[in-house]
C-alpha cells in the first residue's frame, strides 16, 4: 500500500549534478529500507544506493560511490539521491523502491527484495 513518486530527473551535461526526490505515502515510511535503482535501455535494473529506515546505514554500488549520496527526511516522507559528477554511463531511468521486510543492518541490493516501486524518472547525461 506504499505509493512512490520520483521527480527531479532531466538532461544534464557531463560533470553536472541532479537531485532526485521520491515522495512516499504511508504512515510507516521511517521503518522502511529504501533504495534507488536504475535501468538503461536493454539492461537489467541495477542497484544504485540503499538506506535503512533510520538513515544511519547506507550502501552504494561501486560505480556511484563517492559521486552519489542517498538520504531521507522521514518527517517529509521523502527519499533523495544527490547525483554529482555525472557521466553518460549514468543515463537511465531511476526508480525508488521500498522494502517492507523487517530491517537488516544494511540495505538489500536485489530488486526482488523491494516490494513497492515508483514510476521512474529519466536522467540523461550528454557528452
Amino acid at each position: 500500500q506504499v505509493q512512490l513518486v520520483e521527480s527531479g530527473g532531466g538532461l544534464v551535461q557531463t560533470g553536472g549534478s541532479l537531485r532526485l526526490s521520491c515522495a512516499a505515502s504511508g504512515r510507516s515510511f521511517g521503518s522502511y529500507t529504501m533504495g534507488w535503482f536504475r535501468q538503461a535501455p536493454e539492461k537489467e535494473r541495477q542497484f544504485v544506493a540503499g538506506i535503512t529506515g533510520s538513515g544511519i546505514g547506507t550502501r552504494y554500488a561501486d560505480s556511484v560511490k563517492g559521486r552519489f549520496t542517498i538520504s531521507r527526511d522521514n518527517a517529509k516522507n521523502t527519499l533523495y539521491l544527490q547525483l554529482k559528477t555525472l557521466n553518460p554511463d549514468d543515463t537511465a531511468v531511476y526508480y525508488c523502491a521500498a522494502d517492507l521486510r523487517p530491517p537488516y543492518q544494511v540495505p538489500g541490493v536485489k530488486a526482488s527484495e523491494y516490494d513497492y516501486w515508483g514510476q521512474g524518472t529519466q536522467v540523461t547525461v550528454s557528452s
